[in-house]
């Protein structure tokens, strides 16, 4: 298997296209590169289904942001009577909403506990200090449980957290992370380094340092702790441990 983009980025200026052409340039992609192939395998069915519930789960928290917003909004600059009349005609779906988070929520924790590789990673996941069940269902999907992506450096150049550098003679360009990255993590990253430096002495302390001390900007500091979240990740699972805040060698 082979994504879209890699085949067409690797064609080079291109015009036109249709599905004779779309079929010729796959084929010459797959000939060209032929000695790099490797057999892919499919992701244990549990992991199949944990992604389909994870997927739910986005979607009914999604619709449920759609109908609190304007509710929200209307505070205080709506009449009072449409107001209610606005909530009233929301409640009903809100709470059918609400009883299908819980049973989804119920659901995934059960998937997890009926398979014991599964909830080994989900244990060792969850114990690095910031990192929640939704964040750690997250990364042991999208690694297809550190088997796809077993690699720290890799994996934050999946999530667009690895900063790259752009360099041409003379011109020198600041390191920037790419645009080209799976935007969900990326969110339940972002959103556990912000528990991370509330929770995780070592991260507040760090978080401080560079923010205050040094005057370095909130994002980029915060950028740092999602990479070291991953690599705290990584190293637990590839050791086969929980994770240790007073750990020593």
């Amino acid at each position: 298997m082979e994504t879209a983009l890699q085949i067409k980025n690797s064609q080079g200026n291109i015009r036109g296209k249709n599905d004779k052409i779309d079929s010729i340039r796959i084929a010459e992609y797959a000939y060209t590169f032929r000695e790099k192939i490797m057999l892919w395998t499919p992701k244990r069915e549990v992991i199949q289904r944990l992604a389909a519930l994870a997927t739910n789960r986005d979607r009914i928290i999604n619709v449920k942001k759609s109908l609190l917003v304007p509710i929200n909004e209307g505070i205080g600059y709506v009449l009072k009577d449409i107001q209610k009349e606005t909530e009233k005609h929301f409640a009903g779906t809100l709470k059918a909403l609400e009883d299908g988070l819980e049973k989804i929520e119920k659901a995934i924790m059960e998937v997890i506990k009926s398979d014991q590789e599964l909830c080994r990673l989900f244990g060792i996941v969850t114990s690095v200090q910031g990192v929640g069940p939704i964040t750690a269902i997250g990364i042991i999907v999208t690694t297809n449980e550190f088997k796809d992506i077993n690699d720290a450096k890799k994996y934050a150049c999946y999530a667009g957290i690895a900063p790259f550098v752009k360099e041409s003679g003379i011109f020198k360009g600041k390191a920037r992370v790419s645009t080209m990255a799976n935007k969900s993590i990326k969110t339940l990253l972002h959103m556990a380094s912000l528990s991370a430096v509330r929770v995780n002495e070592d991260l507040k302390n760090y978080y401080q340092r560079k923010t205050q001390e040094e005057k370095k900007n909130k994002m980029s500091v915060l950028n740092a702790v999602r990479n070291k979240l991953i690599q705290r990740v990584f190293a637990c699972v590839h050791q086969n441990r929980k994770y240790n805040k007073i750990y020593t060698t």
